[in-house]
């Protein structure tokens, strides 16, 4: 399972990278203003998508798995204190 899931973002990002090359090639060709800013608004999207995925990835494996083993393999070791703390801070980063 978790592989598939990691497939599955690894697949999101590149479609993302691909999106940020198209809004690369729509400025070098003097593309339309809108319909770059509109491509703009669809990789934001997906990366907001992105994000919202490895959020709940982190919650359900690094903070509600905290201490089960499930934890991601890099994960520092954390009191659950630390772990909020941790959420508080990447929520504000991520809703800027």
């Amino acid at each position: 399972m978790a592989r598939e899931v990691d497939r599955k973002v690894r697949a999101r990002v590149n479609r993302i990278a691909g999106q940020v090359a198209g809004i690369q090639r729509m400025v070098e060709e003097d593309r339309y203003c809108v319909e770059v800013l509109n491509q703009i608004a669809a990789t934001r999207s997906a990366l907001d998508a992105l994000g919202v995925e490895l959020l709940t990835r982190h919650l359900e494996s690094c903070v509600l798995g905290h201490g089960s083993g499930a934890e991601h393999s890099r994960a520092k070791p954390m009191s659950r204190e630390q772990l909020v703390d941790e959420v508080r801070t990447v929520l504000s980063r991520f809703l800027r």
